[in-house]
């Protein structure tokens, strides 16, 4: 497996890892308004904005992109693997590489995490250090922000 900076031309393969990821996983965790909130918050605009700024990244299996992340800051965002591809081993390594480049320069990496990951992340040495319910439409959403230790120098 390959990483690589997403590119403008990209766009349209990060939304659709993104949004295929959300419509198939979520709803086993979130209401439907919760869910409808995810996809809308992780839209072309902002998937485009992250990307025009170099913080996009995919992995690449086979010639066939099979998952992205964002890195900006010391924050990991946006890591999605699509569901037919999820169990191979790619969301660990798109953890491990954004990583170390949150490690370049922060000492600690931090992320928000939906409930399908909570327990991926825990079991990567992540704590959760708060909580928050977000009301979206007529449900509610809950996700928790989670740091990790990842270098001994920087913060």
């Amino acid at each position: 497996m390959d990483i690589i900076t997403a590119a403008p031309s990209d766009l349209e393969t990060v939304f659709d890892i993104v949004q295929t990821t959300i419509k198939t996983v979520y709803p086993h965790y979130y209401p439907i308004g919760a869910v409808d909130f995810f996809l809308a918050h992780h839209s072309r605009e902002n998937i485009s904005a992250d990307i025009e700024a170099g913080l996009v990244y995919l992995a690449i299996s086979n010639e066939k992109a099979v998952g992205t992340v964002t890195v900006s800051g010391d924050s990991i965002n946006r890591l999605f693997v699509l569901p037919d591809e999820q169990g191979k081993g790619f969301g660990g390594e798109l953890l491990r590489f954004a990583e170390k480049k949150v490690a370049e320069s922060y000492g600690t990496a931090r992320l928000d995490s939906s409930l399908p990951a909570k327990k991926i992340y825990l079991k990567k040495g992540y704590m959760v250090i708060d909580s928050y319910v977000v009301e979206a439409e007529e449900d509610y959403l809950c996700y928790d922000i989670m740091i990790k230790r990842v270098a001994e120098n920087g913060d």
